[in-house]
């Protein structure tokens, strides 16, 4: 499944390292690409959607709705 997702409140490259980390986690073979310029990220996964965004959530990196 492809997922693009708009994190707000990404603002540099290691908030994007937290977030792939946080994706990973659930998903090891994820691909994440995040660009803190346009705030999207996006993922190539197995993992549920609702999953990915709990993720992030607990990271401190919501996705914006």
């Amino acid at each position: 499944m492809t997922l693009q997702l708009t994190v707000p409140n990404m603002a540099c490259d290691v908030c994007a390292k937290n977030i792939t980390n946080a994706v990973k986690a659930l998903d090891t073979d994820a691909s994440v690409a995040a660009d803190p310029k346009t705030k999207l990220v996006d993922i190539e996964t197995e993992a549920a959607e609702a999953d990915i965004r709990s993720a992030l959530e607990q990271a401190g990196y919501p996705p914006a709705a």
